[in-house]
C-alpha cells in the first residue's frame, strides 16, 4: 500500500496475529500484519517440543471457567463456542498437516511446528496480507477518527488496530510489555501480569533435602487453595534442582498464590496408612524404604526416611505413630513455594488487558477500533493447547468482526 493505508493493522505476528490477519485478509479487507522480531511465530515454533501442541478435545465452550482462568474466565466462552477445537482441526487437516493425540486430548503435528506457521502464513497470502517483518511500531496515536502508527517503514493510517503481541512469558524470543502499555495509553484497565505454567521454586536450605533427586519423575495429584478456590490436578511431578517442575507443577503454578502452601499426593490411589499397618501387623521385616518402593520411586523413598529416624527400620519395628505420620505426609506434602522460574520459563502470562473492557463477541475495547486478542488479553488456558485455542478462537471472533474501509 503506498500511501500507507490499510483497513486493518495486526500487530504481532503470532499464533493469534497470523490467525486473524489471515482471516480479515479473506474477508476482503487491506490488512498490514507486522512484528517487530526477526523471526515470525517463535512461541509456535518451540511449544510441544517442536511439534506444537496446537489445541485440545477435551475444551468444552459451554464451560470455559473449567479449563481457563482470569478475573473473568467466562469472558472467553463465547469466543470458544464459536469456534471450536473442530474447527481448527477442520483447518489443519485442509492443510494436509498429519498429527496425533496425546493423552487428555492434547494434539500434537507429527512431524514440525513448522507445518503450522506455514499454514498460517499461507492463509495471510490467501488474503493477501501485506507483511512487515521485522517493523518495530515507535508510536500510536489518533488523527481524526483514524490511528496514525509511526513504524520503522513509515508511517501508517487505519481505522482498525488489532494487538496481538502476546505476554511476557519467554523473553528471550521477543516477548515484551508492548501490548500492556498500549491498553494503559488508551485508558484501559490491566490486570498485574504474573508467570504461568511455570516451575515453583523452594529456599536452598529447605529443598536440600530433595536437591539430589533431580529429574526424577511420578504421577502425582497436587492441589492448592482452600474450598471454594481450591483446585487439584492428576500429573506428572518433576523434581529440580531449586524446586519443582512437570505438568502438574506447571498446571498448579497458574492458581497458587505466593506465601501459599500446595499439597502433593505422592502416592494417589493408595492407602498408606493401611498398607503400612498391614506390613507391620504381618511382622514385615523390611526396611520402610524399600516397603515405600512399591508405590513411590525408591530414590524418593530413601530421601523421605532420612527425614525422621523413626522412619530408618523395619515396618514390624516401627511405632503406630511413625508409621501414621510418614503415611500421612506422603499422601499430603505441604509445602509453601518461595517463588517461580520467573517469565524465563514461564510457558504463558496470566493476567493482561482486563476483560471488563473488552468486548466478548469483537475482541474491541472501550476505545473504538482498537482490539486485543490472545495472550495478552487477561485469559489464561490450561497446560496442554488450550492457550493456542484461545489464540485461534479470539482471532477468529475479531478477525470475522473487522470492518472494511
Amino acid at each position: 500500500m503506498s500511501d500507507g493505508r490499510f483497513d486493518a493493522v495486526v500487530i504481532g505476528a503470532g499464533a493469534a496475529g497470523l490467525f486473524c490477519a489471515g482471516i480479515a485478509g479473506q474477508r476482503g479487507l487491506k490488512v498490514l500484519l507486522l512484528d517487530h522480531a526477526e523471526k515470525v511465530a517463535e512461541k509456535i515454533r518451540i511449544s510441544g517440543g517442536g511439534r506444537c501442541n496446537f489445541t485440545n478435545r477435551e475444551l468444552d465452550p459451554r464451560a470455559p471457567h473449567r479449563h481457563y482462568l482470569g478475573e473473568n474466565p467466562a469472558f472467553c466462552r463465547s469466543a470458544l463456542a464459536r469456534y471450536t477445537p473442530a474447527d481448527f482441526i477442520a483447518l489443519v487437516q485442509r492443510h494436509g498437516i498429519p498429527f496425533h493425540e496425546k493423552h487428555k486430548g492434547q494434539l500434537f503435528g507429527d512431524r514440525s511446528s513448522e507445518d503450522f506457521i506455514r499454514m498460517l502464513l499461507t492463509e495471510c497470502a490467501a488474503g493477501g496480507v501485506t507483511h512487515w517483518q521485522p517493523c518495530a511500531v515507535a508510536a500510536i496515536g489518533m488523527e481524526g477518527d483514524q490511528y496514525l502508527l509511526q513504524t520503522a517503514r513509515g508511517p501508517v493510517r487505519t481505522r482498525s488496530v488489532v494487538i496481538a503481541t502476546g505476554g511476557l512469558s519467554i523473553p528471550k524470543i521477543g516477548a515484551t510489555d508492548f501490548g500492556l502499555g498500549i491498553a494503559r495509553q488508551f485508558g484501559l484497565r490491566v490486570v498485574t501480569p504474573r508467570p504461568a505454567l511455570v516451575p515453583l521454586t523452594f529456599d536452598g536450605t529447605a529443598w536440600a533435602p530433595f536437591a539430589d533427586l533431580a529429574g526424577l519423575a511420578l504421577p502425582v495429584r497436587i492441589a492448592t487453595g482452600e474450598k471454594k478456590t481450591r483446585m487439584a490436578f492428576d500429573e506428572d511431578l518433576l523434581f529440580t534442582h531449586r524446586g519443582l517442575s512437570g505438568p502438574g507443577v506447571l498446571q498448579i503454578s497458574s492458581y497458587w498464590r505466593e506465601g501459599t502452601p500446595i499439597e502433593i499426593d505422592l502416592a494417589p490411589g493408595t492407602d498408606l496408612a493401611e498398607a503400612l499397618h498391614e506390613a507391620k501387623a504381618s511382622g514385615q521385616r523390611r526396611l520402610l524404604a524399600n516397603l515405600l518402593a512399591q508405590w513411590v520411586p525408591s530414590r524418593l523413598a530413601d530421601a523421605w526416611v532420612r527425614q525422621d529416624a523413626a522412619w530408618q527400620r523395619p515396618a514390624v519395628e516401627a511405632a503406630d505413630r511413625a508409621l501414621a505420620a510418614l503415611a500421612q505426609r506422603l499422601a499430603a506434602w505441604q509445602l509453601v513455594p518461595t517463588g517461580t522460574e520467573g517469565w524465563r520459563k514461564a510457558e504463558v502470562m496470566a493476567g493482561g488487558v482486563d476483560t471488563r473492557d473488552l468486548s466478548q463477541q469483537t475482541l474491541e475495547s472501550r476505545q473504538r477500533g482498537l482490539y486485543f486478542i490472545g495472550e495478552v488479553v487477561d485469559v489464561t488456558g490450561w497446560l496442554g493447547g488450550y492457550n493456542f485455542q484461545w489464540a485461534w478462537a479470539s482471532a477468529h471472533a475479531c478477525g470475522m468482526a473487522l470492518p472494511a474501509g
